[in-house]
């Protein structure tokens, strides 16, 4: 049995109760964590809200960027021991067996029949079992959705790259920040923006920070951006770019559909991609062919990242010492957190660390 804090009715998404809830069933490839911290990501918003649609469980305990100790795993275990420091990301569940899953792709399963994709919370398992997220005292998880939190990094800073870091991290590496894109534009410096300028820059890019509002521009640069563009100042920003100096990729982070996709995709490199992390609520605005014709364009999505990608991402910060901006509040305070989520008050990650 184990303690959250928990949303009932999206219409009432910043009520947070505390509840008893059980963990999954318990399985020889678990592990069982007493959870230290949870980072605050703008899904649980999106989710509590009934943004991303209606819950699929009776009540919803947000929160996948959950670092703590290892309490209890299953006999198959073999990578961790009671007393180790683990984390547990977006996704806890596959079924192991189909194509991407063979392939370090499990953060892509497409089921095998009977087992399928299995989300951090708001959801349920092949037997009944639901998943509750890291807004709590302990999660228990499959041993391929648990990470080992490096010596180096501190709790507070690796909790909220196992979602915010890993769903940019994932594309820059599939894509060739630093080697074979060697200029890189990250679209919206926020939650997930930020982490993409971080890491960006420390694989070797060249980083383009691009946000509607002047107000991001001194903290990009110092995150590692060699250049800011604010398109709310300068609406014909984009000109010169595929002239001149164009860009190999670009990821774009921003939940929303006014981003002008068209013009993002005319500043690209020949053969140049769009990855597009960030998720809104509405659907994109219509776009013609010619916009992708134009520079060959690519366009496309990610979805999280792979064990594999999150291993090498949390060796990557702790070499590179690569430090999120964050906020560290007490769980207690999850309501005003996911609040100030929503009004975009935060620089540039809550963190929220046990208080049950």
């Amino acid at each position: 049995m184990a303690k959250g804090y928990a949303i009932k009715d999206p219409k009432n998404w910043t009520n947070f109760q505390v509840v008893d809830f059980e963990l999954k069933t318990p399985e020889d490839d678990d592990v069982d964590i007493e959870i230290e911290c949870c980072g605050v990501c703008g899904s649980d918003v999106h989710t509590i809200s009934g943004g991303w649609g209606e819950f699929a469980v009776p009540f919803v305990i947000p929160g996948h960027e959950i670092v703590g100790k290892v309490t209890k795993v299953g006999k198959n275990v073999t990578e961790f021991k009671v007393g180790d420091r683990a984390g547990v990301g977006a996704q806890v569940g596959s079924c192991g067996t189909c194509a991407p899953c063979k392939s370090d792709n499990e953060n892509y399963c497409v089921g095998d029949g009977k087992k399928g994709m299995v989300d951090t919370y708001n959801a349920k398992y092949a037997d009944g079992s639901i998943a509750q997220g890291g807004y709590s005292t302990a999660i228990r998880a499959h041993q391929q959705f648990v990470f080992a939190i490096p010596e180096g990094l501190k709790s507070e800073d690796a909790a909220p790259m196992l979602c915010g870091g890993l769903t940019v991290y994932s594309p820059l590496l599939r894509n060739g920040a630093g080697t074979t894109a060697k200029r890189v534009a990250i679209v919206g410096i926020g939650g997930l923006g930020h982490f993409g300028v971080l890491f960006a820059h420390a694989m070797g890019a060249e980083v383009i920070a691009i946000s509607h509002s002047p107000r991001k521009k001194e903290d990009a640069l110092k995150m590692g951006a060699s250049q800011f563009i604010s398109t709310g100042e300068d609406p014909k920003w984009a000109e010169n770019f595929a002239r001149e100096n164009p860009i190999d990729l670009i990821i774009n982070t921003a939940s929303s559909n006014a981003v002008d996709i068209p013009t993002l995709l005319s500043t690209l490199s020949v053969h140049g991609k769009l990855i597009t992390v960030g998720m809104p609520e509405e659907a994109l605005k219509p776009m013609k062919v010619q916009s992708f014709a134009g520079t060959g364009a690519f366009f496309g999505s990610s979805h999280i990242g792979s064990k594999k990608e999150a291993i090498q991402m949390l060796k990557l910060a702790a070499e590179k010492n690569i430090k999120p901006w964050t906020e560290v509040m007490p769980m207690s305070d999850c309501s005003k957190a996911v609040k100030r989520v929503e009004e975009n008050d935060v620089k540039y990650r809550f963190v929220l660390t046990k208080t049950l």
